[in-house]
């Protein structure tokens, strides 16, 4: 009798699961999936994996709700939104994928409270999208009140390509990185969604000569890529009255937002020459209480093919004058790397994104470690407890795939680790362009103790 009850407890469970899983409430994908061998790592250990059910993630950002953790993804080569509960990191589980709109770059997400908003862009060429399809576009506003069954508020569009790296720290304003029409390169629009339902522009800012429309006069020159011109990457990071932009090759821009309808320019530090000269700016990470900034730029090229690429330390002491102190060193190779240098591996060698949205209370708050990470290089930490002297205090570098899902890197299938995220308990979430979900943490190498 006792073996009967236990093969009827069985398949009432399979019930169970099947019932949630056609109710979508959760993945088929569920079961937590193998953490795969072959990574070098220093002061990291992988504790948990995710292949996400096929869809390589991008952006992430996290939310507590009831002791419960529930991290939300966007998605490079499949348009749409992944909600994974990563309660116990070691057992990662996809409870649900949200399918976006066709042909649409569904790249990145930002939570603030009970609000969530992702954006939705027109995929670049090269990148897997049809120009001759339609594609939507602008921001979408989702309310989280049901962590796993988000619920869309509203959308803002732009009349253009869309929008890219949006902030919301939450209250009422969002912050744009927008492709708007008559514009070369994304602007910075500020929008106000006190009424979700019906969001409405609020102030907008560019670099004089991206509006080519009005007649402002290219600052792209004759036949130089499109990279080269302006754009506003984001995040925008605000503090207080200050906004500070990462403006890709405009450089490092401070606005004073005081009136959002009428931002001013505060400051512009540019970073070219001698820095790359397509996404010099990619991020911007204030630190208000040291007043510094950490900055990066992107590499684009593959193999190194292009002028150095950085990540720094910005003075912001005073900041109408930000002046560059530091520079972080360049990632080392592991003992026993098969390649001698990282341009040798193939794809992008080079900064991309650092871990951010300290707004967020399931965030882990900015400290003495800069979590950034490096494509083919992984992961790496630095720290930077000596804002004029960062040292690296750890990386992972996770195998390379072995599935490709999208044509980028063209050259060579290998690892290209993309963003970055650490949770207020320390776990570390890292995406990538052909691959799953991988958690980490952190494990600095003890003292040494004496024998006993």
């Amino acid at each position: 009798m006792k073996n009967l009850k236990r093969v009827i407890d069985h398949c009432l469970g399979l019930v169970a699961v099947f019932l949630l899983v056609a109710a979508g409430v959760i993945s088929p994908a569920a079961v937590a999936d193998q953490i795969p061998a072959g990574a070098f790592a220093h002061n990291l250990e992988a504790v948990g994996y995710s292949d996400l059910a096929g869809r390589p993630g991008f952006k992430m950002s996290i939310r507590e709700v009831g002791g419960r953790w529930y991290l939300y993804l966007g998605h490079f080569w499949h348009s749409g939104w992944s909600i994974v509960d990563v309660t116990k990191p070691a057992d990662p589980r996809l409870v649900r994928f949200i399918p976006g709109p066709e042909n649409t770059w569904t790249l990145q997400v930002d939570i603030a409270g009970d609000t969530m908003i992702t954006a939705l862009e027109q995929i670049s060429p090269g990148w897997g999208g049809d120009p001759n399809k339609p594609n939507d576009e602008g921001v979408l506003i989702w309310n989280l009140s049901d962590p796993v069954n988000p619920k869309k508020l509203g959308q803002f569009r732009t009349g253009g390509e869309g929008t890219h790296r949006n902030g919301y720290p939450g209250g009422r304003y969002m912050h744009l990185a927008a492709g708007m029409p008559g514009y070369e390169g994304n602007i910075y629009l500020i929008v106000d969604i006190s009424d979700p339902a019906r969001p409405v522009e609020a102030g907008r800012w560019w670099i004089p000569g991206q509006h080519v429309a009005g007649g402002e006069k290219s600052l792209r020159a004759p036949g130089a890529p499109k990279t080269s011109a302006p754009s506003l990457h984001g995040p925008v990071e605000v503090r207080g009255n200050l906004a500070f932009l990462p403006y890709g090759s405009g450089g490092l821009v401070t606005l004073d937002i005081s009136d959002v309808s009428h931002p001013k320019l505060v400051s512009r530090l540019d970073f070219k020459p001698p820095f790359n000269d397509a996404i010099t700016v990619h991020t911007i990470v204030p630190d208000m209480e040291r007043k510094v900034a950490f900055v990066n730029s992107e590499a684009i090229r593959n193999q190194c093919k292009e002028p150095l690429n950085h990540a720094s330390v910005v003075d912001l002491s005073n900041p109408a004058q930000p002046m560059l102190v530091s520079i972080f060193p360049l990632p080392t190779l592991p003992v026993g790397y098969p390649q001698r240098d990282f341009c040798d591996v193939g794809g992008r060698f080079g900064p991309h994104n650092q871990h951010q949205l300290f707004h967020n209370p399931s965030v882990q708050p900015l400290g003495n470690l800069i979590y950034m990470t490096y494509f083919n290089a992984g992961l790496r930490v630095f720290d930077v407890a000596d804002v004029r002297q960062p040292k690296e205090a750890g990386y992972f570098i996770p195998p390379h795939p072995t599935r490709r899902f999208g044509p980028v890197p063209a050259d060579r299938l290998v690892v290209q680790t993309e963003d970055v995220l650490v949770d207020k308990r320390g776990y570390i979430y890292i995406t990538h362009k052909n691959q799953g979900l991988w958690i980490l943490r952190y494990t600095p190498e003890p003292m040494t103790r004496p024998r006993q």
